[in-house]
């Protein structure tokens, strides 16, 4: 998520609550060792391994490197989609877009090699979802629905990317309620009790005028989870005039 933003912190909201591939700027240093093993493990060679493996980021020599051995081993599966996955994670959490692009890019060559893999297809959603929020652009958003729905044609019932693709209608600018309302409906007749879902569907059906229903939503997500902390900005948004509607 992200990502036409509304006001009453939702910035703050989205990034505690779309989970999995958006995560704050700090990075906790175990975090960052466990990412620097898993790209050093990728066709690692102990003579240019990086002497100070405490370090909070990964160099961009380290990182160079390793995109250069995937590039001289393109049709090495294993090398691209670990790589990829690996450094996917790690440029969600410094908020690299340019790097993101790069674990794209790899894990596109992956897919490729692989046309089923269904954790590629997840994460190359994410990759572009993530760029899509961290530089309000709708472009990244079409591609991440592009992946997402090679993902759910493969099942559909994976609730959490399809809360993902949803937030890719409701983040992108103008928000597309309409897009966003149907598939967080979906999503919630496969598990009514998906609090994301619930609180975006919420802020969905309030952009789009509805607000009765955007009132009955919050209800659910009372009666699902009491102590969720959105529930007192969704009430305090719920009394505002909605500021887009489509």
């Amino acid at each position: 998520m992200p990502k036409a933003y509304i006001a009453i912190s939702v910035i703050s909201v989205i990034l505690s609550f779309i989970g999995g591939f958006l995560v704050a700027n700090a990075l906790n240093r175990s975090e960052v060792a466990s990412l620097r093993n898993q790209v050093e493990k990728i066709g690692s060679d102990p003579a240019t391994e990086n002497s100070n493996s405490n370090s909070q980021t990964l160099s961009n020599e380290e990182i160079r490197a390793k995109i250069a051995e995937a590039d001289a081993s393109p049709e090495n599966f294993a090398f691209q989609r670990d790589l990829g996955l690996a450094l996917y994670r790690y440029s969600a959490m410094q908020q690299d877009t340019a790097l993101l692009r790069e674990s794209a890019r790899l894990l596109e060559r992956a897919l490729k090699l692989n046309p089923g893999d269904y954790q590629i297809k997840v994460a190359l959603g994410n990759a572009n979802f993530d760029v899509g929020y961290f530089e309000k652009k709708n472009e990244p958003f079409e591609n991440a629905r592009k992946y997402y729905k090679m993902a759910l044609d493969a099942r559909p019932n994976d609730v959490d990317v399809r809360t993902d693709y949803a937030l890719t209608y409701f983040l992108q600018t103008p928000p597309d309620n309409r897009n966003a309302i149907k598939e967080f409906e979906t999503v919630l007749k496969d598990n009514p009790k998906q609090e994301k879902a619930l609180q975006f569907l919420t802020r969905a059906y309030w952009q789009a005028g509805q607000g009765d229903l955007a009132i009955e939503t919050l209800k659910r997500l009372r009666s699902v989870n009491p102590a969720s902390p959105v529930i007192k900005e969704l009430e305090e948004l719920l009394l505002q005039p909605p500021t887009t509607q489509k």
